[in-house]
């Protein structure tokens, strides 16, 4: 598993920047609300019934929509990524090689291709191939999920806004590693990797 320890994790702070600014000698506070996504909720035929900022989908448990890309080398390893302990869901815990939400008005394509660039620093010119999707439930925090694969070699550029640190594994010790330690990995990567390995 590359070596790497066990972290501990970590909580968010405030949502908020919160400024202290000082006008004729009196201290004022100015509370600055960080931009929030917005996203399209859908229902469970993943059909677009409106749009809500992420906080409040997350906080209702509304339906929406998600991508996750598993980027393969030429030796037939999978990279996978720790996400960022400063992430509002599951921080700390290993993921796919690239995941994100939808944004409103956005498709699944779309939004594999723009993941991988942010995340990850790989840059295509069209949608990596589709492997299956997931039906919006528990186990995937009620979105509905398309996933994809690619090949790349890296080495890569990491976002640290979303991301730890990540590497190379041989899909033998991923599935060995899930069952010794599934509290490891995100809800989502569990399920995938189960279908992904014929499980």
């Amino acid at each position: 598993m590359n070596g790497f320890p066990p972290r501990e994790r970590t909580g968010l702070g405030s949502s908020y920047l919160c400024l202290s600014v000082s006008i004729c000698g009196c201290i004022e506070s100015l509370r600055v609300s960080v931009k929030e996504e917005i996203f399209d909720v859908v229902n469970e035929r993943d059909e677009v019934v409106g749009q809500q900022p992420r906080g409040e989908v997350h906080r209702l448990g509304l339906m929406h929509r998600a991508v996750h890309v598993l980027v393969f080398n030429a030796a037939g390893q999978v990279f996978l990524q720790e996400r960022s302990l400063r992430k509002d869901r599951q921080p700390g815990l290993w993921d796919s090689s690239a995941s994100g939400h939808v944004d409103s008005g956005e498709d699944y394509d779309a939004c594999a291709v723009r993941e991988l660039r942010e995340e990850i620093g790989v840059q295509l010119k069209e949608a990596p191939k589709r492997l299956f999707k997931l039906a919006a439930g528990a186990e995937t925090d009620q979105e509905h999920v398309w996933v994809y694969r690619c090949e790349a070699e890296g080495p890569f550029r990491l976002d640290p806004d979303e991301i730890e640190r990540g590497g190379w594994f041989a899909p033998e010790a991923v599935t060995r590693w899930m069952a010794e330690r599934p509290q490891d990995f995100a809800g989502a990567l569990l399920v995938i990797w189960r279908r992904v390995r014929g499980g």
